[in-house]
């Protein structure tokens, strides 16, 4: 029989995996024997490496999860739920939908508004495990494999913070079950469940549309193109389409604003990564530890894989890594597609080492390595902790090279959680300074969504002002009958903003420690003398991006 090259063809069997129970009590009386042994079958189940890390997953979130204070966006994301749409400029309906019924019944408590993050990525880390089950893999792969999402920092952060990722990286390993499914046992309805998943996907983010370009191409090159000529790939294709065909309405009507955001982060805002940086983004998010399990499953994966339909991963990879090089995307946008990958390596890391020390091994390394790497990613210390966590191991705040803008002493992602509640009672101090005359008029103008969502959402309860911006779906809300008489805005350039307002005033300053640089250390200006009315002005304070 041929062997493929490097790993033995029947790593990929879809036999049941070696060592499993089959019964047991075959040759056995009902006895006291027999029960036991279903005691140690039920115990045995209840081990399951993806129970035992899902479980994992969901405890550590739930510890840490209500840690720091709300995130930028989820500030956003808040606000965009309080008006609901099909669709905003910047992302598609469901997290704002999910952001603004937390805020509804819970306020801000963290618990609430991450708890769908934490639950989607407990059955990601759980669903790696059983992919790299049907894959072939025994206990060792499937623990491996669930045991690297569960540590790899870019899920840590997944799991943590409710953004429009929550969901992508269990929607793209979904679509994989799909696909491999339909691989063992040629049932094409498989491409119903694989549409649904689609849809789904892409009312929490455009990005699964990256994974389907390369799996195009991936079906047409391998034995999985005879699902074209058969009509389920097409009723789950308008499956899909009837999920997210009212956002599709709703972007073009709106003339297709999420184009217009994607153009503006690939020209200016996102760093431009050559091939080896790109590949270094990739190693860092996921962990260098977890790093040769990947790359063992594009290996295993390319070279002769059982069945030859498996080759639509890598090649799906390779299409995605050639777009987003191009297309200037950032280096996490990829980063969905790694529990395919990493159960489809375990079950070949599996195959090439037997010896249980050496299992083991493997085992303590990732998990210790993932171990180390999580003050960063998650808020587990104290802010001085941390900073002085990242000093001791001579590492410094990372964005991981994805947006041109300055770092701060922490991540970006934990720094962002930093400063806005403070920012909103510094703003609402000044707007009850004002002269009645004045406050009646006033209105706060944010440079991004992030100020004027934390205005909006912090403001009411400390009697701040209303809030308005030019930035992403902020823009469509306009400018809400304010007339820019009296205008309140934290940091900006003087001079342009002399350009604009006769009269300039320094009334306060925004000091926080641990947000980013852009965020603090800045003042607060109170602009009035406007040279033309804020109707007049607002077109051209559109800000996509």
């Amino acid at each position: 029989m041929a062997r493929q090259i490097g790993i033995p063809r029947q790593s990929f069997s879809w036999k049941r995996p070696i060592g499993a129970v089959d019964g047991g009590a075959r040759h056995s009386r009902p006895n006291e024997g027999s029960v036991a042994l279903d005691g140690a079958k039920k115990l045995r189940a209840l081990a399951k490496p993806s129970l035992v890390l899902s479980a994992t997953c969901l405890f550590i979130h739930l510890i840490v999860n209500n840690q720091y204070g709300v995130f930028r966006d989820e500030l956003y994301f808040i606000v965009c739920g309080q008006h609901p749409a099909w669709g905003y400029v910047d992302q598609p309906p469901l997290v704002p939908l999910i952001a603004g019924v937390s805020h509804a019944f819970f306020g801000t408590a963290l618990l609430p508004l991450r708890l769908a993050a934490a639950l989607a990525m407990t059955a990601t880390v759980g669903l790696t495990a059983e992919f790299a089950r049907i894959l072939g893999g025994g206990r060792f792969a499937q623990g491996l494999s669930g045991l690297a999402v569960l540590v790899a920092p870019i899920f840590l952060a997944d799991g943590l913070l409710l953004t429009t990722d929550f969901l992508q990286a269990l929607t793209w390993l979904g679509c994989s079950w799909c696909l491999v499914r339909l691989a063992q046992t040629r049932n094409e309805r498989w491409w119903i469940a694989f549409g649904a998943i689609v849809g789904v996907s892409l009312l929490s983010k455009y990005l699964i549309v990256f994974y389907l370009i390369g799996l195009a191409v991936g079906v047409v090159a391998t034995p999985l193109r005879r699902s074209l000529f058969q009509p389920w790939l097409y009723v789950g294709a308008a499956i899909a389409f009837v999920i997210v065909g009212p956002n599709v309405f709703w972007q073009a009507q709106l003339g297709w604003p999420f184009i217009e955001v994607g153009k503006a982060a690939a020209g200016w805002k996102n760093t431009a990564l050559s091939p080896l940086s790109f590949f270094g983004q990739q190693v860092q998010i996921v962990g260098p530890a977890v790093a040769p399990v990947w790359l063992a499953s594009l290996w295993s994966f390319s070279f002769r894989p059982a069945p030859s339909q498996l080759r639509v991963f890598p090649i799906a990879y390779a299409v995605m890594v050639a777009l987003f090089l191009v297309l200037h995307g950032k280096a996490y946008y990829i980063a969905a597609i790694y529990p395919t990958l990493l159960a489809g390596g375990a079950v070949a890391v599996e195959a090439w080492i037997a010896k249980p020390r050496l299992r083991w091994t493997a085992i303590g390394i990732v998990g210790g390595a993932g171990a180390l790497s999580m003050p960063f990613v998650l808020p587990i210390l104290s802010p001085d902790q941390t900073v002085a966590y990242s000093r001791a191991l001579g590492s410094s705040p990372s964005s991981y090279g994805v947006e041109r803008i300055p770092q701060g002493v922490l991540p970006q992602h934990l720094a962002d959680m930093f400063g806005w509640r403070e920012m909103a009672a510094k703003v609402a101090g000044v707007y009850q300074a004002l002269p009645p005359a004045e406050r009646v008029k006033a209105v706060f103008f944010g440079r991004n969504y992030g100020e004027a969502a934390a205005i909006d959402v912090y403001g009411p309860a400390l009697h701040g002002p209303p809030a308005i911006s030019g930035h992403n779906n902020y823009f469509l809300w306009g400018p809400k009958g304010h007339d820019g008489s009296v205008v309140i805005i934290v940091g900006g350039d003087r001079a342009r903003l002399s350009k604009v307002f006769g009269s300039i005033e320094i009334a306060g300053r925004i000091d926080s420690r641990f947000a980013l640089p852009n965020e603090t250390n800045i003042p607060i200006y109170v602009l009035r003398e406007p040279r033309e009315p804020l109707s007049a002005l607002w077109p051209t304070l559109k800000h996509y991006e």
